[in-house]
């Protein structure tokens, strides 16, 4: 079920009111078939995956905790492979057997011909014929598998609880129903925050009453999301999907501006969710962690990747960074730990070589920032530029931002050879400005304004203009309103699913 969904108007109400008649004791099992409804309106079948790993992940983290030295140890691995495992089968599995195929056909033709391929092949027909023998119907498990929504996000969820069980953080949940919330959350299941153990299964066993200022707090994220993802983020939308679609058609000027305007879609297509999956939450009393830091006023790109997809972020340092031993190695080894974890990031994201050079891009930018911090240090004190004046500030928030817009090149763009064509028009910088009517540019820089100054007044704490918190009653409830009448008015209601859906 899409939170941009008429379906969700009535489902969000209902569920959290029900969860609030209903006695504390069996809120819990409310809650779960809520959420199982909410994922198997996407596709009912998948809901077989899940039930799976929380199945293993559950008894896993109980026999974690009972056991000691190395059968401790077997039980996390053995956990993680099943994780990893069903992720890499419906995730990686095309992308895996493609680059063979695709590496045996060029360097190893001999080979591919002898066996390597075709037992691979042999294989999938195996399957696929006795598949279709057992269910009556011509169905390809192994062939373009389609991913679980949400897959990514809910996998690595259940494995920081397995990693913290083991690491003696948390206690192992005895209460398989608690769990399997825990795992399916309706608000953060599909698209996050991946939350931790620690933050949110104990708010699973406490008793929740109705707060009415937690209600309001909750539905005012709820509503800045709306209006993030229904004004802002599809309307963008618009212009860069028919840019991106048809590039080769498009000038360097078009494709530069349609890539500034992705990096202000995706970041207000995901933080929408964000905003109304902790939003939701919070109306029933739950809390979520943070996601998103307006990213965009970051000054390097170390502080973006502090301020975007944070949870996300905090995981790879968690349980990837620092196991791999962080920044306390030799600075050799420290930055190969910071390219590992953003090449697996990229991975994270997509099976595609875009995602990978996405995250490789990004690795290159911490890395070169941390060499570069000292000469330029020195170069500035040498021109006599204040490292601490506004205009510094700007400076390095705009070459920022233009840096991460390099990089959301190849996380949007269909594959290398798209945006190495979009790269190399970027460069030359030529032609004028796309646009198909003078209504789209006015929305289109309209809605860029419009997100630069709710992003600044939360920035710089302008709260005097800030209407959605303001002390007037009055203008409080009268900004609620504008708000709800442009998104009736204004809102691309059939802009589909969130961006991050797909991972």
């Amino acid at each position: 079920m899409l939170f941009n969904s008429f379906e969700f108007l009535i489902y969000f109400p209902v569920v959290t009111l029900l969860f609030f008649l209903l006695p504390h004791r069996i809120r819990w099992v409310h809650l779960l078939l809520a959420s199982f409804i909410f994922y198997m309106t996407f596709l009912p079948i998948y809901v077989l995956i899940l039930l799976i790993t929380i199945v293993i992940d559950y008894v896993a983290g109980i026999y974690i905790e009972k056991s000691s030295g190395s059968r401790r140890k077997w039980c996390l691995i053995l956990s993680l492979i099943g994780n990893i495992g069903f992720l890499c089968l419906f995730k990686y599995y095309d992308f895996i057997i493609f680059n063979i195929n695709s590496l045996l056909s060029v360097h190893l033709p001999m080979l591919n011909e002898l066996w390597l391929s075709q037992y691979i092949i042999s294989y999938n027909n195996f399957i696929n014929t006795h598949l279709n023998n057992v269910i009556g119907t011509n169905f390809s498990i192994l062939t373009h598998i389609i991913l679980p929504i949400g897959l990514s996000f809910h996998t690595f969820q259940a494995m920081s609880y397995t990693i913290e069980v083991y690491r003696g953080n948390q206690k192992a949940e005895r209460h398989f129903g608690i769990y399997a919330l825990y795992v399916m959350f309706y608000p953060q299941l599909v698209a996050g925050p991946i939350e931790r153990p620690q933050n949110i299964l104990h708010q699973f066993h406490e008793k929740k009453s109705f707060d009415f200022s937690r209600m309001v707090d909750g539905l005012k994220l709820m509503l800045l999301g709306f209006f993030k993802k229904l004004i802002i983020a599809d309307r963008l939308a618009i212009y860069v999907n028919t840019v991106y679609g048809n590039a080769e058609n498009h000038s360097g000027v078009t494709l530069l501006f349609a890539t500034m305007l992705f990096a202000f879609q995706i970041y207000c297509d995901f933080s929408a969710y964000s905003e109304i999956a902790i939003g939701a939450a919070r109306v029933m009393g739950f809390d979520l962690m943070t996601n998103f830091r307006r990213p965009y006023f970051s000054r390097t790109m170390a502080e973006f990747w502090r301020r975007w997809h944070i949870s996300l972020s905090s995981w790879f340092t968690d349980y990837l960074y620092i196991p791999m031993g962080g920044n306390r190695v030799a600075i050799p080894r420290a930055y190969l730990n910071i390219m590992i974890v953003f090449l697996v990031s990229g991975l994270w994201h997509g099976a595609s070589w875009t995602f990978i050079i996405w995250g490789g891009i990004n690795g290159v930018y911490l890395i070169a920032g941390k060499l570069l911090a000292k000469p330029i240090k020195q170069i500035c004190g040498v021109l006599k530029i204040n490292m601490e004046s506004s205009g510094y500030a700007v400076y390095q928030r705009i070459s920022t931002f233009f840096m991460a817009c390099l990089a959301w090149i190849f996380f949007r763009a269909d594959g290398l050879d798209h945006a190495t064509l979009i790269l190399k028009k970027i460069i030359h910088l030529n032609g004028k400005l796309w646009y198909d009517n003078p209504s789209m540019l006015i929305y289109t820089l309209l809605s860029v304004m419009l997100l630069l100054l709710m992003e600044s007044v939360n920035e710089f704490k302008w709260g005097k203009i800030n209407l959605f918190t303001s002390s007037y009653r009055f203008a409080r409830y009268t900004s609620y309103a504008v708000a709800i009448i442009l998104i009736l008015l204004l809102g691309v209601f059939d802009g589909g699913q969130f961006i991050y859906f797909q991972f």
